[in-house]
């Protein structure tokens, strides 16, 4: 049987990854024990790799596909295919950013004050290049970890990615400049989009991804109204398309069904009572596919 190689990204990425495709209906189970997690579909194989080194081994084939961010794309310099661009982190859903960072009490306050001093950072390139179009010279080093940690003794300066800014703030950083923003890509191989079975699943995956995300913070709204008071009620919805309006057994009753923003319905429910609507019902959305 053909298998589809899935690179999920280990570390901060995992445990949303993972509630995302749960989402798009795939079962993922990590055991702390393997690399080599489980899935619900005889036809892919997951393999955990760290989110910096995904589109490497995309690029060279080991993996078919797989999840990472758009930085790290670059930092590499992979050729590889983006299939989708899916906006889910570790906290919510927003782009992560690269900052420059320093002590709240440095004399260093933009980026030509880093003339002569050192920086820690896992993304050397991006820093460095960042550096060069400034014109400034300071010595760029790799980051192992804990980079928070690093100023003001281990460095004068930092440059890490953050989602909130929380973390950079409880070790009394100070952001100063942002180098990019980024968001993750599902990135496939060449190679692997001209085999046409490898090719259909992972369009299969991008569509169900897509639509799990597309479907965050949505429900779906079910409703009869008499025909009269039917306008009356659609000024009020807020619907993701044109709400459907289908007409009941009883003569000059129609129900209506569509898609809202959850955190308007407290307020949406009460309005369409006013309105004459009964039987109003809320429910979940797994998939939204637009």
């Amino acid at each position: 049987m053909p298998k589809l190689m899935l690179g999920i990204p280990k570390g901060s990425l995992e445990e949303s990854t993972v509630e995302m495709f749960a989402k798009a209906g795939y079962k993922i189970s990590i055991s702390s024990r393997s690399y080599y997690p489980g899935i619900d579909d005889d036809e892919i194989e997951c393999m955990l790799i760290r989110a910096q080194e995904m589109s490497r081994y995309v690029e060279k084939g080991i993996l078919d596909c797989g999840l990472t961010g758009r930085d790290w794309i670059e930092e590499n310099g992979s050729d590889v295919a983006e299939i989708a661009e899916l906006v889910y982190g570790k906290v919510g859903r927003r782009p992560l950013r690269w900052v420059l960072a320093v002590p709240e009490d440095s004399e260093i306050k933009e980026a030509r004050d880093l003339e002569g001093k050192l920086i820690a950072t896992e993304a050397v390139g991006m820093t460095r290049r960042y550096l060069a179009r400034r014109g400034v010279n300071a010595v760029v080093e790799f980051s192992w970890g804990a980079t928070e940690v690093k100023p003001p003794r281990l460095a004068d300066a930092i440059v890490e990615i953050t989602e909130t800014g929380s973390s950079l703030r409880a070790n009394n950083l100070k952001i100063i400049d942002t180098l990019c923003e980024s968001t993750t890509r599902f990135i496939a191989n060449q190679t692997a989009l001209e085999d046409e079975f490898k090719k259909n699943k992972i369009e299969k995956l991008a569509l169900l991804l897509k639509a799990a995300l597309a479907a965050e913070g949505k429900v779906g709204l079910m409703l009869n109204i008499r025909q009269p008071d039917l306008n009356r009620a659609l000024e009020k919805l807020p619907a993701l398309e044109r709400p459907t309006v289908s007409p009941l057994a009883e003569a000059g009753w129609v129900a209506v069904s569509t898609i809202v923003d959850e955190y308007v319905v407290r307020d949406l429910i009460p309005e369409l009572t006013a309105c004459g609507a009964t039987g109003i019902v809320e429910f979940p959305l797994n998939k939204i596919v637009l």
